[in-house]
């Protein structure tokens, strides 16, 4: 099989969810299917030893997609007349948006719908894009994925979707994210919070996360309990993240909060194994990927009860509002107070996490372009 797959966000660099979902299935399928021969189409300059082997090839397709109108010259002109002329019997799309010109049938990837449920959180242009085009792009996909029931069943809903179009196939946590021992965690506070304990939020700083409120909870737990724990927060910053810097300026306890910005892979791993908790009161997520990757390394989380929160923790996060900064500081308190608690949720989290598997990710992505070839 002739697998032609999107690559514009698979960089050896700063990845977020789409990056690594797409990064781990890709790999995988790579390694699993030598006979199968793959074809990575990027839009800019892509690092040649992230993936490297024989049944690859690399292909730079040009002008970079950067805008709406460069994303419909990319998908429907030159990346669709690119594969075609590779003969590819699939193409699969991890971050959208298809091709609605290729004759080539496409698997489509729909994380979740976050731009109907929260616009004012993206432009205008980007609004205008995402509403007008994505009823297409569902039309025209061969097959659909998404990573939780809860996306595809608000898929359903929104766009009268056949059921059996869609697949729901979760991520996992990568592997690099594991419990440290306590060397380890002395210097990862040494270094990163003065040798505090620190509460954790893992994500790009952005109004969808909810880190205002996140502020406001912390806040809360400093006054009631009157303790030195630190606030730490590794993302980058995104977009309409002013406000949350103004605030900042005057923030009571800004001297306990650090923004670390976008970490390299192997420092986020350490931050997030040496966290005394994930607290994560994002308004919404189509999965979550930090709250499982805490999991793993043996840390606590506490995350928000909406959208596919709840599905991915199970009974093994403190689930809570996003909207009760009250609710959170609780929470936190609640951890803080009571080893028993805390050592609770860390080996409910150990055993949780286990249930979502990478290798059976990437099968059932590769079963999905597989059956995309069949004739109807």
């Amino acid at each position: 099989m002739r697998i032609a797959i999107n690559a514009i966000f698979l960089q050896n660099n700063p990845m977020e969810g789409y990056g690594h979902y797409t990064a781990e299935v890709v790999q995988r399928m790579i390694e699993a299917h030598p006979e199968d021969d793959f074809l990575l189409v990027y839009d800019r300059s892509w690092d040649k030893d992230f993936i490297n082997k024989p049944n690859v090839t690399h292909l730079l397709v040009t002008p970079a997609a950067r805008h709406p109108l460069s994303f419909k010259y990319w998908y429907d002109i030159k990346a669709s007349a690119a594969v075609k002329r590779w003969k590819a019997d699939v193409w699969f799309q991890p971050y959208g948006f298809c091709s609605l010109t290729s004759s080539v049938p496409q698997v489509l990837m729909i994380h979740d719908l976050s731009f109907k449920h929260y616009p004012q959180y993206i432009s205008w242009y980007q609004r205008l894009y995402y509403r007008w085009f994505t009823p297409s792009f569902i039309r025209k996909a061969k097959k659909l994925i998404t990573v939780s029931d809860f996306s595809k069943n608000d898929i359903i809903k929104n766009y009268r979707t056949p059921e059996n179009k869609i697949a729901v196939i979760p991520g996992a946590a990568r592997k690099g994210f594991i419990p440290l021992d306590w060397e380890e965690k002395l210097a990862v506070k040494n270094g990163y919070a003065d040798g505090r304990e620190y509460f954790l939020f893992v994500g790009g700083v952005h109004p969808r996360k909810n880190l205002l409120n996140l502020l406001k909870a912390f806040s809360h737990f400093k006054k009631w309990q009157h303790s030195n724990m630190k606030l730490l927060v590794a993302g980058r910053l995104a977009w309409q993240y002013d406000d949350l810097l103004e605030k900042m300026k005057t923030y009571k306890y800004r001297d306990d909060v650090v923004l670390l910005g976008y970490l390299p892979e192997a420092q986020l791993q350490k931050v997030v194994g040496a966290a005394y908790a994930l607290v994560y009161p994002s308004w919404f997520e189509g999965f979550g990927l930090p709250i499982l990757e805490s999991m793993q390394a043996g840390v606590p989380v506490i995350c928000s009860n909406t959208s596919s929160m709840p599905e991915v923790a199970g009974d093994a996060a403190l689930l809570i509002d996003p909207a009760s900064h009250d609710a959170i500081g609780k929470e936190m308190l609640a951890l803080y107070r009571s080893e028993g608690i805390r050592n609770a949720f860390i080996e409910k989290g150990l055993q949780r996490v286990q249930s979502f598997s990478w290798d059976i990710t990437a099968a059932a992505v590769y079963k999905e372009l597989k059956q995309a070839v069949l004739p109807q």
